[in-house]
């Protein structure tokens, strides 16, 4: 595959005094000098213009079932053809891609491969994908990748999915909204502490995305990696779910098992009781549907109202669906969600 270094003009930034310029595109807000990078890696400011050193550099494609995303409730059973770039905006000290999330475009030993915009869709079409999921790292920080490539999916009927960590602004998520169908945001915690300690990020701007994606119609799921003895006490989760079930008690819970990587290999496994237990607190607070993951039997989609099968999962992947236009079979209730 070839090495490729590739820049492209960025969105949403402005220009300040002597060749700064403020970029808004995630909610650090970097104040980038010239020649000079934002936290994220993957903008320069060279003399006064922000650029993105990302577009149309691949670093990971692959051909996903849908609920690897997770995504429960969007197109189950259906593929999608998901890509990534270098880069994040977020340092998390427990990140399963940190070998390309932490990268920098001037690592040229990852072996990053050109595609472009149209090629990606291409590549969705002939693999009988239903979606592209902009995914593996964070998808802000190739925004205007993502944007081109989200524009030409949706003329081409296919959807668009982000995987992300929910740090976007508002103008980016007003910008991207016309083309992006449905989203998995992690909620890491509900402690602006752990999100300075962890991730190097803070709390609000995550759970102001996640009430705007649904104010705008977005479908959202939303992801918890419980780390033990970090994020795990009855408090912490009972905050989670109270949060979620004030924006919707519709929204997909996914609770997901910890296990020891990168800088946070001091820690043991998520015991699953403690899965169970968060489980139990988020029915407590009127969540609808809740799944575990990283274990394997909890994944199946039950109706809230009647606990009749309604998608019979195994590990990452649909195996069959009962439902029918939202609607329960056996008791005739609403099931949320993208199921065509």
């Amino acid at each position: 595959m070839e090495n490729v270094e590739l820049k492209h003009k960025a969105m949403l930034y402005e220009p300040l005094e002597n060749q700064w310029v403020h970029c808004f595109l995630c909610s650090h807000h970097c104040r980038i000098a010239p020649s000079n990078n934002g936290i994220c890696g993957v903008r320069r400011n060279e003399e006064g213009i922000l650029y993105t050193m990302a577009y149309g550099s691949v670093i990971a494609s692959h051909i996903d079932p849908i609920e690897k995303k997770p995504l429960y409730h969007f197109l189950p059973g259906s593929e999608s053809y998901s890509i990534a770039t270098i880069g994040c905006n977020f340092k998390c000290s427990f990140c399963q891609n940190w070998v390309i999330s932490q990268a920098s475009p001037q690592d040229s030993s990852l072996g990053g491969y050109a595609m472009t915009p149209q090629e990606i869709v291409q590549s969705a079409l002939k693999n009988r994908c239903g979606s592209i999921s902009y995914t593996y790292t964070e998808p802000t920080i190739f925004f205007e990748y993502a944007y081109d490539t989200a524009k030409l999916a949706r003329e081409a009927g296919l959807y668009n999915v982000f995987v992300t960590n929910g740090y976007m602004t508002g103008e980016a998520l007003d910008t991207i909204k016309p083309y992006l169908d449905a989203a998995n945001v992690d909620l890491k915690s509900f402690s602006d502490e752990y999100y300075r300690k962890i991730c190097k990020g803070r709390l609000q701007p995550v759970l102001d995305t996640i009430a705007r994606m649904k104010e705008k119609d977005i479908w959202i799921e939303v992801t918890t990696l419980i780390v033990p003895g970090e994020n795990d006490s009855e408090k912490e989760l009972n905050d989670i779910a109270h949060f979620l079930s004030t924006v919707s008690i519709d929204i997909p819970w996914h609770i997901s098992r910890f296990f020891p990587n990168y800088n946070l290999t001091d820690h043991s496994a998520t015991p699953l009781d403690t899965l169970i237990k968060a489980r139990e607190i988020g029915k407590k607070n009127n969540l609808r549907f809740i799944y575990l993951g990283n274990v394997g039997g909890y994944g199946d989609t039950r109706c809230f109202n009647c606990n009749a099968l309604l998608v019979k999962r195994a590990y990452l992947a649909a195996e069959k669906s009962f439902l029918s236009d939202h609607v329960c079979p056996k008791c005739g209730a609403e099931i949320k969600g993208v199921w065509k």
